[in-house]
């Protein structure tokens, strides 16, 4: 019962979603094709109103659009490329997805770690030390951090690409620029999570039956202190897989982010508006999975919802 309601809060989530973006859309002045500086004839633009039925009553619009949805048809790029939205976000996804993926990793692995240290040494150099990288990576934005590991790792080093893509060495440094701040934000939760986790009887207890410590922290400590963790890991993967303007412009990542911000400024509706959708339902799935997720992490919270289970 509780998958069934989820996946209908999914979809009533995502039509939500949709519906406000098509009347965000139809608010915004101006359309894709009248522009104040070399504005086409009027015949033209009664043909290209026609083309995308932006001459339909807005209603006949909607429904159109749901519709059309509802068939995964995300419609066709208004800026005269003639490219289909699905398409703009396949040729754009797979960058993307692979940027975010690695960054996500450096950030958990290393995040972690540094708040487990922190933790387990408690007021000691080591300590310290974790919270000012993680200060550093949350105080230095990543446009800023991008450049500098261009200049050393890149240019000076040559350890790996300036920019471009296409191995996965040019992965590497935009990576590590996104890393940074989600890092030491992970950081800073384990170690606050992992200081209220030690403390706790079952903990104390567990040391008392005699266990190694490396059992005990790896069944007792980290299974509770990543909890918190694995809230903020969703939001941060949809994030991170649909794009980051900024450092797939410093690194010419081929990625989604370019497109979505290129669409806004050429008011293109139907890609503003597909990949709005396409962000929302990786969103929603990956929320539902983080949620599921928690049963697995840790057996003692159940998947029940008001009214059953």
């Amino acid at each position: 019962m509780y998958i069934i309601r989820r996946v209908f809060t999914m979809l009533l989530t995502v039509w939500v979603i949709a519906t406000l973006t098509f009347i965000l859309m139809k608010l915004i002045p101006g359309d894709p094709f009248s522009t104040e500086e070399g504005a086409l004839p009027e015949e033209a633009l009664e043909n290209l109103y026609a083309k995308y039925g932006l001459d339909d009553p807005l209603p006949i619009q909607y429904l159109t659009y749901m519709k059309n949805l509802l068939t995964f048809d995300l419609g066709i790029s208004m800026e005269g490329s003639g490219r289909s939205v699905n398409d703009i976000i396949a040729s754009g996804l797979g960058a993307s997805a692979t940027l975010g993926l690695l960054t996500l990793l450096i950030a958990l692995v290393f995040g972690v770690t540094l708040g487990i240290i922190a933790a387990l040494y408690h007021n000691s150099i080591f300590d310290y030390t974790a919270m000012v990288i993680a200060t550093v990576g949350i105080s230095v934005p990543n446009f800023i951090l991008a450049p500098l590991l261009m200049k050393f790792l890149a240019v000076d080093l040559q350890v790996f690409p300036v920019a471009n893509w296409g191995t996965w060495q040019h992965a590497v440094l935009p990576s590590i620029a996104l890393a940074s701040g989600p890092l030491a934000i992970i950081a800073r939760f384990v170690r606050s999570s992992m200081l209220d986790v030690i403390n706790q009887d079952y903990m104390k207890t567990a040391d008392a039956k005699g266990l190694p410590t490396y059992r005990i922290l790896f069944l007792h400590g980290i299974r509770n202190a990543i909890l918190p963790v694995v809230s903020f890991i969703g939001p941060l993967f949809v994030s991170l897989i649909t794009g980051t303007l900024v450092i797939e412009r410093i690194f010419s990542v081929p990625g989604i982010g370019r497109y979505f911000v290129d669409s806004i400024f050429n008011r293109d509706y139907t890609v503003i508006m597909g990949t709005t959708i396409f962000y929302s339902v990786i969103l929603v799935v990956v929320l539902f999975l983080i949620d599921v997720s928690y049963r697995f992490i840790d057996p003692r919270i159940t998947l029940t919802s008001k009214g059953g289970s």
